[in-house]
């Protein structure tokens, strides 16, 4: 390869075409028709070279990481000598390089003088792609062949002529066409203006300097990707989490089980011993486990070592065919984000037993997925689908964030206001929840609770959430986060619902779910007594747990801490408490010590 004679010209370059990714997802952001794309960015973009490797991730999401390179390998084989400038390609197939179907990926090649030189690629979850449930997102389908219309690697556009079968058929397959398509034209916009500014890329650098830079930022990141893993301990560590169930068979945990192995300046995550596939829609495919797995890596590794082809190259991802973590058909997988981000834990729990001063306790468990949709009055259909996420675990330097997306899932929260405006319901609570955060030297995040009051006739509810059995881990002395909860007319009879659900409501209907909290970091007793103190002035513990969880006795009369009776009541709890507690735990050790006085 020829040498880099101008580095500071090559960053500059580094830059740029990384914010051309960003300027993407800017424009999908801003010219999206749909919730779950606008405000909760559930999509991604890419540029990358002309033979599909990736170069250079715009902002949003960690966990598509994997998905456009193995997408893009797809569509670079199988359409081999027939790329053409013009040329624009579609797919979703999870089985033929796409993760779930509602994900629908745009790639567009970009030419100069004739010649392939880059990809500009696009990821977008779409609010409807067909099959039996409004939103096309159920977690109870048994088989791919329910969730909706399965795109193969195909033509959008064929040297600029518009594919007319393929826009009508995706037209007459999905229940909100307007919005479906309004959000594929933004993918495409987001292509365009990739293509606009890799131009002016070429005209200032001019094709062979271009080339040869975006080798090298490829290069760059596997050189400092190996470096950074260099300087990790080499060794083995395992870990095991659950997932609650699939929403079919409701009393069988399924086991995800991790092992990573260190050696010199490479690593790798193994899934082998991981749960076969499931009957319910929470199956993985192999891109979506290979970027959690990946994520989980980079998340301990320098910032600025860019997210791109040269990362993958140090990390491998093993995943038998026929397990969660890789499923074959005829799978179902609507779901899969749950899966994917649990896991998300399961690799900050392998990574707690490699470097424990460094990783967090165990999150939400991703995100809770939302759909409700039907008809109104005049047979005009409604969609609305939102994805909620919003506390972290304890980290051994810090309490967990509350109200922020966990890492792995990285979305933001829709508006009320805009909910309310543009959907039939009517958003009665939005707030933390107390004495649900894993109490720790740092605790987790405090879950939120929404409440969902449908306002029209008749409608589907679909809820995908999970760790109600199996809660998110605390580390090293914390314990863990309360469980999540769903709730039908709270205010009424108040009924208990699973945490996977498809039913039917009707109008004046109310749905609450409660996320997990955030597991603890650390022995809760250890905590500084003034962070108890603010955490109950928050309204984020009760001064009751204060004094069982801490052994802080808050005078909430003063609002000052009651430092002789603190002092007495910590030595009493670690007297009674178990000699040796786990590096995991998963239940609070000695839960009789809440009636210690």
């Amino acid at each position: 390869m020829a040498k880099i004679e101008d580095p500071i010209e090559f960053e500059l370059f580094k830059n740029a075409i990384f914010a051309i990714g960003d300027e993407m997802a800017v424009t999908i952001c801003r010219t999206t028709y749909s919730g779950v794309l606008r405000d909760n960015m559930d999509f991604s973009t890419a540029l990358a070279d002309a033979n599909g490797k990736m170069v250079a991730q715009g902002l949003t999401l960690p966990g598509h990481l994997g998905s456009i390179p193995a997408a893009l390998a797809v569509v670079v084989e199988r359409f081999a000598g027939d790329i053409h400038p013009g040329d624009m390609f579609i797919l979703n197939d999870p089985f033929d390089g796409g993760m779930h179907l509602p994900d629908i990926f745009i790639f567009q090649p970009l030419y100069h003088e004739g010649k392939r030189v880059a990809f500009a690629a696009t990821i977008s979850h779409h609010s409807d792609v067909g099959g039996r449930v409004p939103g096309s997102n159920a977690s109870d389908s048994t088989e791919i062949y329910q969730e909706g219309l399965r795109i193969p690697p195909l033509k959008l556009f064929d040297q600029g002529k518009r594919n007319e079968t393929m826009w009508s058929l995706i037209e007459k397959n999905v229940r909100i066409p307007i919005q479906v398509l309004g959000d594929l034209r933004a993918q495409l916009a987001a292509c365009h203006i990739a293509e606009t500014q890799f131009a002016e890329l070429l005209e200032r650098y001019g094709l062979e300097k271009v080339t040869l830079y975006m080798e090298e930022v490829i290069d760059y990141a596997e050189r400092l990707t190996r470096a950074a893993i260099a300087e990790l301990p080499d060794g083995q560590w395992s870990f095991e989490d659950w997932i609650d169930d699939d929403g079919i068979d409701l009393d069988r945990p399924i086991r995800l089980f991790v092992t990573l192995t260190k050696t010199g300046e490479e690593i790798t995550v193994d899934w082998t011993g991981s749960s076969e596939q499931v009957k319910g829609a929470i199956n993985n495919s192999l891109s979506f486990t290979v970027a959690h797995s990946v994520a989980g890596i980079r998340s301990v590794l320098p910032l600025n070592i860019p997210s791109n082809e040269g990362v993958f190259r140090v990390i491998k991802v093993i995943a038998p065919p026929g397990t969660i973590a890789n499923m074959v058909l005829p799978a179902a997988c609507a779901a899969r984000g749950l899966t994917g981000f649990r896991m998300g834990d399961c690799m900050f729990g392998v990574l707690a037993m490699m470097l424990p001063e460094r990783v967090c306790a165990a999150s939400d468990g991703g995100n809770t997925g939302v759909s409700i949709g039907g008809y109104d009055d005049e047979r005009k259909p409604f969609i609305y689908v939102d994805f909620s996420c919003g506390t972290h675990g304890g980290r051994p330097w810090a309490d967990g964030w509350q109200g922020n997306s966990n890492m792995f899932a990285n979305m933001a929260s829709q508006s009320i206001e805009v909910i309310e405006t543009e959907q039939p319901m009517q958003i009665l609570s939005y707030e933390f929840v107390p004495d649900r955060a894993g109490p720790g030297k740092f605790r987790g995040g405090a879950p939120y609770r929404r409440d969902y009051k449908f306002l029209e006739r008749e409608a589907v509810l679909q809820v995908r959430s999970d760790r109600r059995k199996f809660r998110p881990y605390g580390l090293y002395g914390g314990y863990p986060g309360k469980a999540s909860a769903n709730f039908m007319n709270p205010q009424a009879e108040n009924e208990p619902l699973e945490s996977k659900l498809t039913m039917n409501i009707l109008k004046g209907t109310v749905f609450r779910h409660e996320l997990a909290g955030g597991g603890g970091w650390g022995d809760p007793l250890d905590r500084d007594p003034d962070k108890v103190l603010k955490d109950v002035r928050n309204e984020l513990v009760s001064a009751a747990l204060a004094f069982a969880d801490y052994g802080v006795r808050i005078d909430t009369e003063h609002w000052t801490v009651d430092q002789a009776a603190t002092e007495e009541q910590r030595k009493k709890l670690r007297v009674c408490r178990p000699k040796e507690i786990p590096k995991v735990l998963w239940q609070e050790p000695g839960r009789e010590l809440e009636a210690v006085s």
